[in-house]
């Protein structure tokens, strides 16, 4: 455990204060206008695309990603940058051929283009469940670990951290909802990478000596050349988590098409857009910063297995390696670092209090007569928007103090935290990329077709999970977790299929027009993403 010198705790609270005037700042509005739904859960649906890009990463990147994909690093060593560099390729994909739909049907939450595609109890089921998701899996976990690498680099009592990130993060964005969080993102982001540079290149220029950067990082892949496969073979003892190709053609797939294109907490950015050129140009930024993140996450990692190589646990990687630099950097990288956990936790309570607002409560209040133009629009004109930015500030508070409340009863008692949110996501994740996928490319699927495919997800996922010591089978809890969810994700499809031929749904069931929608990008696109998969294929076939 480190902690802070006096000039180092100056650079943190000149943070803390910069950044929460800036959310202050530009959560104003113009005089005589009263914030509305669109002002508040979509930041008026304006953001520019570096507010997109940058916001895409913030929420993406907190202190699971940090100190785990680095303690990942130093244990398994580069092979676990695959979670960050098909990110990239998923994210053309979802601003090709996820965006133009989403966009052109108004949709605003993921729940909403449920109920507009199969129905409304899809929509109820599915936000109860994102929901509980939300609070006591994702939001507890961002802030009981980032409490834990705040402990480890400040040496402040955890609880002490765990209350305060939580709060910090409620208060920066409680007055501006996702237009704060948006738009300070970018100084949030330029401050992340700043700071894994800096890091990242005092720690190869120790090992490196006089050779400088460059020397350390061949002498890093001359010592320790098992740590650069991207591919692992059966025989090494981290196949279990990173099986050989899945990382490519499996079920990595699935875990990324439904983190990157479905869920709430990271699209609702690029549903905010200005635009659909706006929201691909978005995509496009945070795809080449994913390419960046594991020089500035993973290296640190990999480079610790010579600075520190006796450590007890691999996630004590990155806050040991933080303890090497020197008085005032050390505050930068700190910064940096609760600047990815303050960024994380505010953009996954401001998607908490969306889904609840405007799936739930809304819903409940709308009138009577639905037949009516029954769009986007006409679902908010049953509630009063000031009334529904008041109940999304009271959700934002009881999600906080909810998470706050339950994060050391959930988590106190695991040796890995990031394991417990892929065991508990990874159940519904392949029932989510089903739904979804047919939901968009298949007429034919119905709501009961989509439950069913839900409903498999989370009876096959705890079949496969359940310990053999327990009673489960154990040829089945053996198989890979990447393995589990592609071959989990195809019996549900099959299920899907089969229950939406069975029984097919009325025509006027499916309110999601195609109409318009063009799958064609621009000229900027196009070569962004030639250049994103051409370096890919440099990267894999290098450390293949």
């Amino acid at each position: 455990m480190t902690s802070l010198s006096q000039i180092d705790l100056i650079v943190v609270i000149v943070y803390a204060i910069g950044i929460f005037g800036l959310a202050q700042w530009v959560s104003r509005e113009k005089a005589g206008h009263t914030k509305d739904t669109s002002d508040y859960f979509l930041a008026s649906k304006a953001l520019p695309w570096w507010a997109i890009g940058a916001s895409l990463i913030a929420a993406n990147i907190s202190a699971e990603q940090i100190v785990g994909m680095s303690g990942s690093g130093y244990a398994i060593g580069l092979a676990i940058a695959s979670y960050e560099w098909m990110a990239a390729l998923t994210l053309l994909i979802v601003g090709k051929w996820f965006l133009p739909i989403f966009l052109k049907n108004e949709i605003y939450t993921m729940p909403q283009f449920l109920e507009q595609r199969f129905g409304p109890t899809i929509r109820t089921v599915m936000a109860v469940f994102w929901l509980a998701l939300y609070i006591f899996v994702n939001l507890t976990s961002i802030l009981w670990l980032g409490s834990i690498a705040v402990t480890q680099v400040a040496g402040v009592n955890q609880d002490v951290a765990l209350f305060g990130l939580g709060a910090f993060a409620l208060v920066y964005q409680l007055r501006g909802g996702l237009k704060a969080v948006a738009l300070t993102d970018i100084v949030q982001v330029t401050l992340l990478v700043l700071g894994g540079l800096v890091i990242s290149y005092l720690t190869l220029s120790k090992i490196g000596g006089d050779a400088g950067v460059l020397g350390g990082f061949s002498r890093l892949t001359t010592e320790l050349p098992e740590k650069f496969d991207m591919i692992l073979s059966p025989d090494n003892p981290f196949y279990k988590d990173l099986p050989g190709l899945s990382v490519l053609i499996g079920g990595m797939w699935i875990a990324n098409l439904s983190y990157w294109g479905f869920n709430q907490y990271i699209i609702q950015r690029a549903l905010a857009a200005k635009s659909l050129g706006e929201a691909q140009k978005g995509v496009v930024f945070a795809a080449f910063l994913k390419l960046l993140m594991p020089v500035i996450i993973v290296l640190p990692g990999i480079a610790a297995v010579i600075l520190a190589p006796d450590l007890a646990k691999p996630d004590q990687a990155y806050p040991t390696m933080m303890g090497l630099l020197p008085v005032g950097l050390l505050g930068l990288v700190f910064a940096a670092l609760v600047a990815a956990i303050i960024a994380s936790t505010a953009s996954k309570i401001n998607s908490i209090a969306t889904i609840f607002t405007l799936d739930l409560y809304a819903k409940a209040k709308r009138v009577q007569n639905r037949a009516q133009d029954a769009g986007a629009n006409a679902e908010l004109t049953t509630a009063h928007e000031k009334q529904l930015v008041l109940v999304g500030r009271i959700t934002a508070v009881v999600a906080t103090l909810l998470a706050i409340l339950t994060a050391r009863p959930l988590l106190g008692s695991l040796d890995q935290a990031f394991q417990y949110i892929q065991e508990f996501s990874g159940f519904v994740t392949p029932g989510i990329t089903v739904i979804f996928l047919l939901g968009l490319f298949w007429p034919r699927a119905t709501e009961m077709g989509a439950l069913t495919g839900a409903v498999a997800s989370v009876v096959l996922s705890f079949l496969f999970w359940f310990p053999a010591d327990w009673g489960g089978i154990a040829a089945l809890n053996a198989v890979p977790f990447m393995n589990r969810m592609a071959m989990v994700f195809l019996i549900s499809l099959a299920l899907a299929v089969v229950v939406s031929l069975a029984r097919p749904a009325p025509a006027h069931s499916n309110r999601i027009t195609m109409q318009g929608v063009s799958f064609g990008t621009s000229t900027s696109f196009n070569i962004a993403g030639v250049v994103i998969i051409a370096i890919l294929i440099a990267l894999y076939a290098t450390w293949w």
